[in-house]
C-alpha cells in the first residue's frame, strides 16, 4: 500500500543549461509502495529532473527531502547512499562478465575476496521474489535486452535501493517482456518500493501507474491518479491542446509493376564482437512501399541498415540500388543516389555535438551549400531549408545557433529528421525514427514518412515499437540472430506472435508453421 507521507520530495528544483531552462521550480512527491510515471513532451525536463535526483546533475536551486529531512545529493554515489538507484536507457553492463560479476561490481563495500556463491544465492532469491529470473552464471553478452534490463534492476535491489528510477524502460522490449516488467513493478510495489519511470507510451502508463505527473516546458503541468487518467487528459496536460491520432489508410496502388529501388540477394556479413552478422538476407523495397523490420536490438537490424548504406561490406551476396550493382559502393555514392539515413543514435552517429544546429544541417550536404569552390557557405539557404523541413514536420527546436549537444535527445532527433527529410529522398533508412519523441512529434514524423511513401519513396523502417510497425508497414519482416525468420503483412500476423519470433520463442504463428 502507498504510504500516507512522501518518501521523497523535490521542492523548487531549477536547472538551466545554455539557452535552455530545463527545470523551472519543480515540485514532486514520490511515495513508498507506488509506481509513479513521468510524462512530457521532448525537452519538458523529465530526464533532467530524474538525473538531479540521482546526482548526475546538480540543481541550481531548490531542495530534496528524504522522509521529510533535507539531503544533499551531489553525485550518484550520494544517491546510492540514500538508497536511490537509476536504470538508464543505455545499460551500464560489462558484456564479457557474468550476471553475478556485473552485479557484484555494483555492490557497496565490495569485499577483497568475492564470495561468488553467496552473491549467486542472493540473486536467485531476489529473482524469484520479484519475477526477475535470469541465470546468474550467464555471460551478459548472451542475454536478450529484456534479460539485461532485469540485471540492471537486480543491481539496484542487491545494492539495497528503495527508490528505483527507470528511464524509458519498455523502449526495447517485446510485448510479452513489457507484460513481465509490469508484473515486476507490481511485486516491487507490494514490498514498499517506490518506482518512478519516464516514458512516452501513454497506453502503458495507464496500465501500470498509480500516479502520473506531466511536465511541460520545464514545469509540472499536473499530477493525476492512474485510476482517473485518460489518454486525452494526459495529452491535454502535455501540450495544452488535443492531438489528432495518427491513422493511415494504406494505398491501394498496386506495386507489382514497379521495379525495386533496393534489392538484397543472399547478403551475408561477418559478425563483429558479440553481435550477429547477417545470414543469407533476401529483401526488396519498391518505390511507394514501407517495409518494417521487427527485432530485439542486436539481432542484425543495425547490420542490415549499415549494409544498405555501405558502412558494412557484404561477405557474400549482392546489393542493387535503382537497378545498378551497388555491392561495393561507398557511403557517399549511396547517399548521392538519394538515400536518407535516420540513425539509432543520432548524437553519436549523425551529428557533431559541438557544432550549432545550422552547422549540423550544412554538414550533411556541404556540396549543396558551399559557394566559391568551398571557401564560403550559403547560410541563408541552410536556414531556409531547415526551417521549411521543420515546418513541414510541425517541429519546433531551440535557436539554430546553439550547440546541438546541449539539446534534449528528443530535440536532437527532431533536427536529424528535419535534415534528412529536407530534400525528398528516394529511399529512407529509418532506425527508430520516433524514439524519444513526444506524442505530437511522433505523429508528425509518422505522417511525413507516410507522405514520403505516397510520393514514391521506399522506406526501410526499423523500430522497437510494434504498434508503429503495424500502423505504418506495407510488409513486415522479423529478424532473429541475423536472419529473417518471418515475412508477412500486418493483417496476416499478430503483434504477440511477432514478439515471440523476435525473442526466439514460438507463439501460435511459430507452432502453426
Amino acid at each position: 500500500m502507498m504510504s500516507s507521507s512522501p518518501l521523497l520530495s523535490l521542492r523548487g528544483i531549477t536547472k538551466a543549461f545554455p539557452a535552455v531552462l530545463a527545470n523551472d521550480h519543480v515540485d514532486l512527491d514520490i511515495f513508498s509502495g507506488e509506481v509513479h510515471a513521468l510524462l512530457g513532451e521532448n525537452g519538458a525536463g523529465k530526464s533532467t529532473l530524474m538525473k538531479i535526483l540521482y546526482g548526475f546533475y546538480r540543481a541550481d536551486s531548490g531542495e530534496i527531502l528524504l522522509s521529510g529531512k533535507p539531503v544533499q545529493i551531489r553525485s550518484p554515489h550520494d544517491a546510492r547512499g540514500y538508497r536511490i538507484g537509476m536504470v538508464f536507457q543505455d545499460f551500464i553492463l560489462i558484456p564479457a562478465l557474468t550476471v553475478a560479476e556485473n552485479i557484484a561490481l555494483f555492490l557497496p563495500n565490495l569485499p577483497f575476496i568475492l564470495d561468488n556463491a553467496s552473491i549467486v544465492n542472493r540473486i536467485e532469491e531476489i529473482s524469484e521474489r520479484y519475477g526477475l529470473q535470469v541465470n546468474p552464471k550467464a555471460l551478459v553478452w548472451r542475454l536478450s535486452v529484456g534479460e539485461r534490463q532485469k540485471v540492471e534492476v537486480l543491481k539496484l535491489l542487491l545494492a539495497d535501493a528503495k527508490i528505483l528510477i527507470l528511464d524509458e524502460p519498455t523502449r526495447s522490449l517485446a510485448p510479452h517482456e513489457v507484460e513481465g516488467l509490469f508484473q515486476v513493478f507490481t511485486n516491487l510495489r507490494r514490498d514498499g518500493y517506490a518506482v518512478a519511470f519516464i516514458t512516452h507510451k501513454l497506453k502503458e502508463v495507464l496500465v501500470c501507474a498509480d500516479r502520473i505527473t506531466v511536465m511541460r516546458r520545464g514545469k509540472v503541468a499536473g499530477t493525476l491518479p492512474g485510476s482517473e487518467a485518460t489518454e486525452s487528459a494526459l495529452i491535454s496536460l502535455m501540450f495544452g491542446k488535443t492531438i489528432d491520432e495518427f491513422s493511415r489508410k494504406r494505398s491501394e496502388t498496386p506495386l507489382e509493376g514497379r521495379n525495386p529501388f533496393l534489392e538484397l540477394k543472399m547478403v551475408s556479413t561477418q559478425p563483429e564482437g558479440t553481435g550477429w552478422g547477417l545470414k543469407d538476407i533476401n529483401l526488396t523495397i519498391k518505390p511507394g512501399e514501407i517495409v518494417g523490420v521487427a527485432g530485439v536490438s542486436g539481432n542484425g537490424q543495425k547490420e542490415l541498415g549499415d549494409v544498405v548504406l555501405g558502412i558494412e561490406k557484404c561477405s557474400g551476396g549482392a546489393k542493387n540500388l535503382g537497378g545498378q550493382d551497388a555491392t561495393h559502393w561507398s557511403v557517399a555514392r549511396v547517399r548521392g543516389r538519394g538515400v536518407a539515413f535516420i540513425p539509432e543514435d543520432p548524437l553519436s552517429m549523425a551529428a557533431f555535438p559541438w557544432l550549432s544546429v545550422q552547422e549540423n544541417m550544412a554538414m550533411a550536404n556541404t556540396h549543396m551549400y558551399s559557394r566559391q569552390r568551398g571557401l564560403s557557405m550559403d547560410w541563408e539557404a541552410v536556414r531556409s531549408d531547415l526551417q521549411a523541413s521543420l515546418k513541414r514536420l510541425g517541429f519546433n527546436i531551440p535557436p539554430f545557433y546553439v550547440p546541438l549537444g546541449i539539446l534534449s535527445g528528443g530535440n536532437i532527433q527532431r533536427m536529424i529528421l528535419a535534415r534528412e527529410m529536407a530534400h525528398n529522398p528516394k529511399l529512407i533508412i529509418a532506425f527508430y525514427p520516433t524514439r524519444g519523441l513526444d506524442v505530437q512529434s511522433a505523429v508528425a514524423a509518422r505522417k511525413v514518412l507516410v507522405a514520403s511513401r505516397d510520393s514514391g519513396a521506399g522506406i526501410l523502417l526499423i523500430s522497437e515499437d510494434l504498434g508503429e510497425l503495424f500502423a505504418l508497414s506495407d510488409r513486415l519482416v522479423v529478424m532473429f540472430r541475423g536472419r529473417i525468420v518471418a515475412t508477412s503483412t500486418p493483417k496476416d500476423i499478430s503483434m504477440k506472435d511477432v514478439g515471440y519470433l523476435m525473442t526466439g520463442s514460438k507463439g501460435e504463428y511459430g507452432r502453426s508453421g
